[in-house]
């Protein structure tokens, strides 16, 4: 199987999840032809010197993708390895629902580019040369182009990675988890309420890292908001969510627990159908941390 690998507005975290397979990964390698990864292989678009006119993207089976799609480059990368695979396989919840870097969405690009820069333009306009141009936002994969499998995590696990590229080889459906995190956490749930406000993270939770899972308290049953309600499962495989073996509650990175699903409107109505006052999330806009992308979040309306 002729495979390529292609890493657009993220962090290549993704990347380094696929190859901390190790030996595993090695010795699947066997049954691959890596055609095309800019991460490992050098590899130029546009020819050795850059004179070719038009991009240069070998021909494969499978496509990996990692990244959303935040400028002019991004989308002429993603759109030229559409045309050149047979499966594209959207990697990690940037690709896949925009990741943090969509946390931009929440601006138009212009102020953010601003705020970001200004303490560097030292009160002189800002000039940008030479950079692709900015998107009006950052896009998830499926925006742009026709995904065939998605892959959330940040970053996925990496046998996971392994699991559905084996997959892809003997042409079988990888099976990837459909639970959220809450149907995949170990921890008690006692469901008495009570609970009517949330609190920030800044105490520890009852956790005793000599005592199983099991006997630990539902964060949300101890006033912490947690996003596991409203958040895929598979950061552990199929084991107990990493968070929470770590004593945190669930951050949100898979992604919706849902296909389409708006993880913010999600833990709204879960915490409102039992009683919780939502309004005591501080900085609501950041239940879509992971998600923000497919226009979900977008900047907010200046009162008059």
């Amino acid at each position: 199987m002729k495979l390529l690998s292609e890493c657009l507005h993220s962090c290549a975290g993704c990347e380094v999840s696929l190859v901390d397979n190790g030996p595993d990964m090695l010795e699947f390698m066997r049954q691959l032809e890596v055609v095309h990864m800019p991460l490992l292989v050098d590899g130029k678009y546009f020819g050795q010197e850059g004179t070719g006119k038009e991009m240069v993207i070998p021909r494969a089976d499978v496509a990996i993708v990692s990244g959303g799609v935040a400028n002019r480059d991004h989308l002429g990368i993603l759109k030229k390895v559409r045309q050149r695979c047979d499966c594209l396989v959207a990697l990690g919840t940037c690709a896949t629902h925009g990741g943090i870097p969509a946390l931009i969405n929440q601006w138009p690009v212009s102020e953010a580019m601003r705020a970001v820069f200004s303490r560097f333009s030292n009160g002189r306009e800002l000039k940008f040369v030479q950079i692709p141009e900015m998107l009006d936002r950052v896009y998830a994969l499926d925006e742009k182009v026709r995904v065939d499998l998605m892959l959330p995590g940040c970053p996925p696990r990496s046998s996971e990675i392994l699991h559905v590229l084996k997959g892809l080889v003997g042409r079988q459906d990888p099976g990837l988890p459909s639970k959220s995190v809450c149907d995949s956490c170990p921890v008690a749930r006692e469901g008495k309420g009570g609970v009517k406000k949330l609190r920030r993270f800044l105490d520890n939770s009852v956790l005793d890292v000599n005592r199983p899972l099991e006997e630990m308290r539902c964060f949300l049953e101890q006033g912490f908001l947690c996003m596991g309600p409203v958040t895929a499962a598979g950061c552990a495989g199929r084991g107990a969510p990493l968070c929470i073996r770590a004593g945190v509650p669930c951050r949100g990175c898979f992604g919706p627990a849902r296909p389409g699903g708006n993880q913010l409107l999600d833990m709204i109505n879960a915490l409102a159908s039992n009683g919780i006052d939502w309004k005591s999330i501080v900085d609501r806009p950041s239940l879509l941390r992971f998600s923000g992308a497919h226009g979900l979040l977008r900047p907010a309306r200046k009162r008059q």
